[in-house]
């Protein structure tokens, strides 16, 4: 079925392309959700939208996160704590999730993307207590479809608890054959490696923290066998630097060479504590970086080397991480925080504000390793937001509508997200599912796993 959509009458469409390209007073078609012309020609569709006064932008893309977070926001007692207390802190309520949280955190978690112009996540989920069956992936992915949104997610897990040196406790580790064996399972079940597909799957050990190093091989092994990508945390604190010395006699990336995790297939989360010969390292070898800047302001972490980072070519993706470490599910504000706090480190050497953006949409997409989307050209997916720039809150900033978004920041939800074609978010609110009922439930599941713990 040959389904078109035009968008006509569009103020300015912010390309994100290889030639930066904006374009004004112009017109989209698409195509059975493939970009066909961009233009001033108008053509007939089954469905037309008029996007007089929009700003037009690709879709962003969330490069890390951990949706089932979301049900432990705003929690008063980890509100002034770092990563490593934090972390054993919430285990104990992590430690009592099962499929209802799984489901309604990721329709809570995705469809906050989604209205802040999210138009795929990655999702690392690595908590699978003891007694859950281990569909849980395979819940978020139906919460995905449910949606209408791209979904990455990953395989992620935990083999090293606290009696053997990690810091999960014991319920929520799991065996490195049962971790492979499911791994593999998902892969078969949900990877598509197709052009615009709507699902692919990493694999995704926690962290050096609280996974062996068995697993962190093995899995490496599996996900070049089976042709899909790494991905772990690293270089997040300074307590992961000095356990990974005492422990293995290595700083964090020294050891992941020394496992086989570098390489174009492989992005870490976070990479705030590397040193200068370890940034030469991850240029040569494009191993890339997902930036979650507001997460580690708020667990005082640290601020990665981004500037850097761009100059040398490291591939680099914007990422919200998780909702409890980052308390929202927003990668508009990501990229406003990004903005603002590399101006405050680096001055004159820090990316602009179109430069974050194309680190949440084109550059995100490299380190998901995909190029069909992250920006508006004809022949790429139509993943798309918009915004009406005729807004009080938008007075002043028709100067410059590829930097609006870091320099000037929108604190709503946009008007429009569109995905592969299919209108998902609409005058601000999610079509495909009932936001007030979807609200009221999730809240009740909230209360039942804190009161579990």
């Amino acid at each position: 079925m040959n389904k078109r959509l035009i968008i006509k009458n569009i103020k300015s469409l912010i390309s994100c392309d290889k030639n930066d390209n904006l374009y004004e007073s112009v017109n989209m078609l698409i195509e059975n959700g493939v970009i066909k012309y961009i233009g001033k020609e108008l053509y007939e569709a089954d469905e037309s939208i008029d996007a007089t006064n929009m700003l037009v932008y690709p879709g962003l893309i969330n490069t890390h996160h951990h949706l089932y977070q979301t049900f432990t926001r705003n929690l008063p007692k980890v509100q002034k704590m770092e990563l490593f207390p934090w972390l054993t802190t919430l285990y104990e309520i992590w430690k009592g999730i099962d499929s209802e949280v799984i489901r309604y955190s990721s329709l809570v978690g995705m469809g906050e993307l989604m209205k802040s112009g999210c138009t795929t996540c990655f999702d690392h989920h690595y908590v699978f207590p003891k007694g859950v069956d281990d569909t849980l992936i395979d819940t978020q992915f139906v919460a995905a479809k449910e949606l209408g949104i791209r979904m990455h997610a990953s395989r992620g897990s935990m083999s090293l608890s606290k009696k053997d040196g990690g810091l999960p406790p014991d319920s929520v580790v799991q065996t490195v054959d049962r971790i492979l064996y499911d791994s593999e399972r998902l892969v078969k079940k949900f990877h598509d490696h197709k052009e615009f597909s709507m699902n692919q799957v990493a694999l995704a050990p926690c962290s050096p923290f609280s996974v062996t190093s068995d697993l962190m091989k093995e899995s490496a092994k599996l996900a070049r066998k089976l042709g899909v990508r790494l991905h772990t945390h690293l270089a997040e604190t300074i307590d992961e630097e000095k356990f990974t010395l005492e422990k293995f006699g290595m700083r964090p990336l020294e050891y992941m060479e020394s496992l086989g995790w570098v390489g174009k297939d492989v992005w870490y989360a976070h990479g705030i504590h590397f040193n200068d010969y370890e940034l030469k390292i991850l240029a040569r070898t494009q191993t890339g970086v997902a930036h979650c800047p507001i997460s580690n302001m708020k667990l005082s972490s640290g601020i990665a080397r981004i500037p850097e980072m761009i100059k040398m070519g490291i591939p680099v993706g914007l990422a919200v991480d998780g909702s409890a470490s980052n308390d929202g599910s927003n990668l508009l504000e990501e990229i406003r925080v990004a903005y603002l706090l590399h101006r405050l480190k680096s001055s004159t050497d820090a990316p602009t504000g179109y430069e974050i953006l194309k680190l949440a949409t084109k550059g995100s997409a490299s380190v998901l390793g995909r190029d069909d989307i992250g920006e508006l050209s004809v022949g790429k997916a139509a993943d798309l937001f918009m915004i009406n720039s005729k807004k009080l809150e938008f007075v002043g900033t028709q100067f410059d509508p590829k930097s609006i978004l870091g320099t000037v920041g929108f604190k709503g939800a946009v008007d429009y997200t569109i995905v592969g074609g299919n209108v998902v978010v609409k005058e601000g609110k999610l079509v495909n599912i009932d936001e007030e009922k979807i609200t009221y439930e999730a809240n009740e599941a909230v209360e039942r796993l804190i009161k579990k713990a």
